[in-house]
């Protein structure tokens, strides 16, 4: 009925990709949280601090993507969120947990140690 392709295509996330992108996110923060700091007086009231500090991440994270690297629209608001969030924690998180796409593909087989190997004939 229907017609299955016997190649199965797996997406992966772009780990490489993520990494270079929390880099930049890292960078951008620093830039950010100081301007954030140095105007965060104009408000009376810190009820706005967090939309404001949204809102200026993105919009800088938009604005240093476009002018220092070549990142494109929607990943570069993908920079502004990861650099609101907190990109060196991100980074910091994910550092060695994840093992890309390559490392996995890398491996021949399973290893086995020969003390978890059980004998059907011992095992009786």
């Amino acid at each position: 009925m229907f017609a299955y392709n016997t190649i199965e295509e797996v997406r992966m996330l772009k780990l490489e990709y993520l990494r270079e992108s929390l880099v930049i996110a890292v960078a951008l923060s620093t830039i950010t949280c100081a301007f954030v700091q140095k105007t965060k007086c104009c408000f009376k009231s810190s009820h706005y601090l967090a939309i404001y500090s949204l809102f200026v991440n993105i919009f800088v994270g938009i604005v240093f993507c476009m002018t220092f690297t070549s990142i494109n629209f929607p990943n570069s608001l993908w920079i502004g969120m990861f650099s609101f969030l907190g990109a060196d924690t991100i980074y910091k998180t994910l550092e060695g947990k994840v093992s890309s796409y390559t490392d996995i593909t890398k491996q021949k087989g399973l290893y086995i140690s020969k003390d978890n190997i059980i004998n059907k004939e011992e095992g009786i």
